[in-house]
């Protein structure tokens, strides 16, 4: 391919059809063409990535999304930042619209915090600055000693309400656990719309008993503590039946939005679509930045009581929109070109985050 003009170079970082397309629509947007690179893997099954043109002193961009098998793409996008590094690149900036381990950012007993060590490994591979969209926990950022600029999908999302969904002034904006209930406040806030939370649904119950922590002291140390240490238990916890807390039945023509940031294991979305219609509810939509889908997921929504789901294309989902109508997408080209855009003319990025709040 000809050099990229303005010393601005666009990759897709790996050969998934979604991917190439939402990296052909960023470089249109920009002007410019798509950059020439072989991504494939080897009958041995290793990555292996071949930049086939100049990258010297440029601003490079890697696109990647995060397909079905999570850590051949990862290892694409490190092979490919590495790639670039050596080829005396100017700047390495990853465009990972959906960071993968998200939800593996919190020490949980014996475990680890994957998300930190992938971080790290970005960083040690070459990328000086990373674009991506509604982390699962904004707290991610602090696991990098590069910028990152997390973009927010809910401008994207509030047009949709407004365009897509007939008389959405009589909706109700849900958050199906009290976890997301400041995501549903912010859009239930900017649509002028009333808000509902579901309390007591079914959570993947996180066992103590299994690993030892209650495990009762052996005889033989029963002397090593001291007799007047009395440490208190915690009182476990029971989780009540599902409620909702607000009106969602007031009126025939109610629809409910159920918000999120993920939709993966879609049981918990059933649970509350079925609670919500028990309740009046007349037509359910479920919006969430990112479709990962996985599993029966999409089969199971088709059977299920939710009328929509609004996904954006920070993940390929085209396989399982032919297995669900239900599932609409949303494209969010338009603000990653924009802040590839001004980080390469070395503008300031406050304009993609303005009207977003601490809470947002």
């Amino acid at each position: 391919m000809n050099p990229t003009k303005g010393g601005l170079a666009i990759f897709s970082a790996n050969s998934n059809p979604a991917c190439i397309e939402l990296a052909r629509r960023i470089a249109e947007r920009l002007g410019v063409e798509l950059g020439k690179a072989q991504v494939y893997q080897e009958a041995n099954r290793e990555t292996r990535v071949q930049i086939q043109e100049s990258v010297r002193g440029k601003d490079v961009f890697i696109i990647q999304t995060i397909s079905k098998d999570v850590n051949t793409t990862v290892m694409e996008l490190l092979i490919m930042v590495y790639a670039c590094k050596t080829s005396c690149a100017h700047s390495i900036i990853g465009v990972v619209p959906y960071f993968p381990y998200s939800k593996q950012c919190k020490m949980r007993k014996r475990g680890s915090i994957v998300s930190k060590l992938l971080a790290s490994m970005m960083c040690k591979a070459g990328l000086t600055h990373l674009i991506t969209m509604d982390l699962h926990q904004k707290e991610i950022q602090g696991f990098f000693n590069i910028p990152v600029d997390n973009l927010r999908a809910s401008p994207f999302l509030l047009q949709y309400i407004q365009e897509e969904i007939p008389d959405y002034r009589n909706a109700v904006i849900v958050a199906k656990s009290p976890s997301s209930a400041k995501r549903a406040q912010s859009f239930a806030e900017r649509l002028r719309l009333g808000i509902a939370v579901i309390h007591g649904e079914a959570q993947d119950a996180e066992s103590d008993q299994v690993d030892g922590r209650h495990s009762p002291p052996s005889v033989k140390n029963m002397a090593a503590i001291h007799p007047s240490l009395e440490i208190p238990l915690l009182i476990p916890k029971e989780k009540p039946p599902i409620t909702v807390v607000g009106d969602v039945g007031v009126s025939e023509r109610l629809a409910l939005i159920i918000l999120d940031d993920i939709i993966d294991d879609v049981d918990s979305f059933l649970a509350a679509a079925d609670t919500l219609k028990e309740r009046g509810a007349y037509k359910i939509y479920v919006m969430a930045t990112h479709g990962i889908l996985s599993s029966d997921g999409p089969r199971l929504i088709e059977e299920s009581a939710i009328d929509e789901v609004v996904v954006t294309n920070t993940i390929p989902h085209e396989i399982q929109k032919l297995q669900c109508p239900k599932i609409k997408t949303v494209d969010i080209s338009m603000i990653l070109s924009e802040a590839i855009r001004r980080i390469h003319n070395g503008e300031s990025m406050s304009y993609l985050f303005r009207n977003i709040g601490m809470d947002d």
